[in-house]
């Protein structure tokens, strides 16, 4: 994925005659509707959802979402995120597979974090630091302003030199072919953000991130992180730098926020907290590093550390730092298909994590991805109880096991639950097809995958799917019940308004 300059996540050296002085309010001078902005980065998303890589890793996202969840709650709390732009923007999150340390804003509340960033930060605070000033981009309508100020660039327009950008890492020939028309060219180079508007969103992202519960000096370690970088000229390992650089107004008013909200010194339990949340992260931090494919020599060097262990951890330090050495090491014996390897690493992990109850379950479906890896049934499909199942990881993962034992009757019972309550959730959608496929039920598993297609903003090929199924329908009556039968014809023609919908809109603004 390029970089968030290209994102418009970048900044300025000067900021615009009408940005200078006082702040700027929230919204204040934005032209372009919440609505179509929503529209402009559904069109995004659609794109990136079929990038290669795009990563949809259950365990990872619910990292992410514990972290950005309680920012969203807080953003709420101080008033900071509009009553509109809460129901009418996506909130959604991307993993990108780069290894680059970076994340970006998007019009319509699409957000992206690339493995790279979750890899090199060293503490869940450090994360949120970012998370809350891409967040406070968004609430503060940044995107679209700078859009009002672009010569009132055509949204179809912008969207196109988004995308063109996106490519511009992978390929200088596909950027070109995305990016339309000379004007995109030139407005690429113009939809920075302002240092009044980088300003803002350190001021109000350091408030989210404080009534969220984070610890504030993740703020000064990130900056720490950017600043040396900077010294070292940036290697390109940290577009974010590129995209958000440090000033010393900047550096300054950070170091004056920190001083005058200097947090008291932490009781044993608050320790104990930061520990446990610390031990997760060091675990999540290797995941994301094996899971951005640094290569085969990298993940053999992962092994090689975490075989060399062999000392019990003699403090809270040790132990945090064992947990995520073995947790690496393990996955990347599996993704180098050394089981036996991985396995071996796998079972020193419960003691580190014993009392963590989050880190215990990480663990828990680590270990039925490594023998899901290893092409085996795992031991715990034997007893396991879905229905018990709560968080996202754990229904997919355990979905996936049982599908392994062929249990596809209580997977489709779990996940048809599951995307009643969620039905944006491509992935769970993709897997109901298989447990329907399993049953020998083809119309609902076709339903199910043109839902999937749907999730990802992909209205053509699920048109295709809903048509297939009314068609299979038609040539064998028995096929499905009238209610499905219903409910795909109601589908089909709301996704095909929206296939029409797009259609017009790409006519009008061509």
């Amino acid at each position: 994925m390029a970089p968030a300059q290209a994102c418009l996540a970048q900044s300025a050296t000067a900021a615009p005659p009408s940005m200078s002085g006082a702040l700027p309010s929230m919204g204040d001078s934005s032209e372009l509707p919440a609505a179509a902005e929503r529209r402009m980065g559904d069109r995004i998303a659609a794109s990136i959802y079929r990038d290669p890589d795009y990563v949809d890793d259950p365990v990872l996202g619910d990292y992410l979402q514990s972290i950005w969840q309680p920012l969203m709650k807080a953003a709420r709390a101080r008033g900071e995120l509009q009553d509109e732009l809460d129901e009418r923007f996506a909130w959604a999150l991307f993993l990108i597979r780069d290894r680059s340390i970076n994340a970006f804003a998007l019009p319509g509340g699409y957000l992206g974090v690339h493995l790279g960033l979750i890899g090199a930060v060293n503490t869940p605070d450090e994360l949120a630091a970012v998370l809350a000033h891409e967040l406070s981009h968004v609430t503060q309508r940044h995107i679209s302003r700078l859009m009002t100020q672009q010569n009132r660039q055509a949204p179809w327009m912008i969207a196109a030199m988004i995308l063109g950008a996106l490519a511009a890492s992978k390929s200088p020939d596909a950027a070109t072919a995305a990016i339309v028309g000379g004007q995109a060219v030139a407005a690429q180079g113009q939809l920075n953000f302002s240092r009044d508007m980088e300003r803002e969103a350190d001021r109000i992202g350091f408030g989210v991130m404080q009534g969220a519960g984070f610890d504030s000096r993740g703020v000064a370690e990130m900056f720490e992180k950017l600043q040396q970088a900077s010294r070292l000229n940036d290697n390109g390992a940290f577009p974010y730098l590129r995209s958000h650089p440090l000033n010393t107004q900047r550096i300054a008013e950070a170091q004056s926020r920190l001083q005058l909200a200097a947090a008291a010194t932490p009781s044993p339990e608050g320790r104990a907290d930061a520990d446990r949340a610390q031990l997760l992260h060091a675990m999540m931090a290797a995941r994301a590093r094996v899971l951005a494919v640094p290569g085969v020599d990298a993940l053999r060097a992962m092994l090689a550390e975490a075989q060399r262990r062999t000392d019990p951890p003699a403090t809270a330090a040790a132990r945090i730092r064992d947990a995520g050495v073995l947790y690496g090491g393990a996955l990347a014996a599996a993704q180098l298909r050394d089981f036996a390897g991985a396995r071996s690493l796998w079972r020193q992990l419960p003691p580190l994590t014993e009392g963590v109850v989050r880190a215990r379950q990480a663990v828990e479906l680590l270990g039925i991805e490594i023998d899901l890896l290893a092409g085996v049934v795992p031991p715990s499909a034997a007893t396991a109880d879905l229905a018990q199942a709560t968080t996202r990881a754990e229904v997919l993962t355990v979905s996936r096991s049982l599908t392994a034992a062929r249990r596809g009757r209580e997977v489709s019972d779990r996940l048809q639950t599951w995307v009643t309550a969620h039905p944006g959730d491509a992935m769970a959608w993709q897997m109901l097809a298989v447990a329907y496929g399993q049953q020998n039920q083809t119309v609902r598993a076709i339903r199910a995958d043109a839902e999937s297609r749907v999730a990802q903003r992909d209205y053509p090929a699920a048109l295709d799917r809903f048509k297939a199924a009314q068609a299979m329908m038609r040539s064998q009556p028995g096929s499905a019940d009238h209610v499905e039968g219903s409910i795909i014809d109601t589908r089909a023609r709301q996704v095909e308004s929206l296939v029409k919908a797009q259609a017009l809109e790409d006519k009008v603004n061509r």
